[in-house]
């Protein structure tokens, strides 16, 4: 089975694609995980590139910032390429889903997030009856 979990911070904005041979569009982040403390009580990171296509990579470059918390579903996808006579190995995680946890210290964008609220005090909200309510 290759199923892997994880939540962390966008290091940096998505990278949107243009769209493949196929028509698939793409985007490519990467985040940090944090891993259990050391034996030398220092915190430590992990950083993981990600991949996500089509409407979730759409959705990943429209709403995600650097800082952004996510929880990743999906699965460990390898791959090699050569560089100066060099063959490297490449280890990504194919998102299935991604969760969007919270934005990172950005109010929302004009047109995104939910709308704002006016003050209120509890001197000027209505009574309702038991009667009005639906359950």
């Amino acid at each position: 089975m290759n199923k892997v979990f994880l939540i962390g911070r966008l290091t940096q904005d998505p990278q949107a694609s243009t769209p493949t041979e196929g028509g698939h569009t793409y985007c490519r982040f990467s985040i940090a995980v944090n891993r259990s403390y050391s034996r030398d009580g220092d915190n430590r990171a992990d950083f993981i590139n990600i991949i996500t296509w089509d409407a979730l990579a759409s959705n990943c470059v429209k709403y995600l910032v650097k800082g952004s918390q996510v929880a990743v579903i999906g699965s460990i996808q390898t791959g090699s390429y050569e560089r100066d006579g060099v063959r490297r190995q490449t280890f990504d995680i194919r998102a299935d889903q991604v969760e969007f946890l919270s934005r990172a210290n950005a109010a929302p964008q004009q047109g995104q997030g939910a709308a704002p609220v006016k003050d209120q005090t509890i001197d000027s909200l209505k009574v309702v009856d038991d009667d009005d309510m639906p359950f």
